[in-house]
């Protein structure tokens, strides 16, 4: 196993954690930013109302994007199970 395999390797689990990652960590940031200016409108400083909705949606959009993420991991998995005979030498 070479450095150039490992940085490789490294680079593409990387990607895999940022695609599948990243649509929570949007909608996260999305939904909270629009409870804060919703707060800050109506000068409401409830921390529940903060936190619920942020909730909400995440679990809304992982459920909504579950079969994408899940398409994305195990194309990962079985590219690399399938490449371990390359890497042995």
């Amino acid at each position: 196993m070479t450095i150039d395999l490992v940085r490789d390797i490294s680079a593409q689990v990387f990607r895999t954690v940022l695609m599948v990652s990243g649509p929570a960590l949007a909608v996260s940031l999305v939904a909270g930013l629009l409870i804060g200016i919703f707060q800050t409108v109506t000068q409401i400083q409830e921390f529940t109302l903060s936190f619920v909705p942020k909730i909400v949606a995440v679990f809304v959009s992982l459920f909504v994007l579950a079969p994408w993420l899940a398409r994305v991991m195990v194309s990962f998995t079985t590219g690399l199970i399938t490449s371990i005979p390359n890497y042995i030498k």
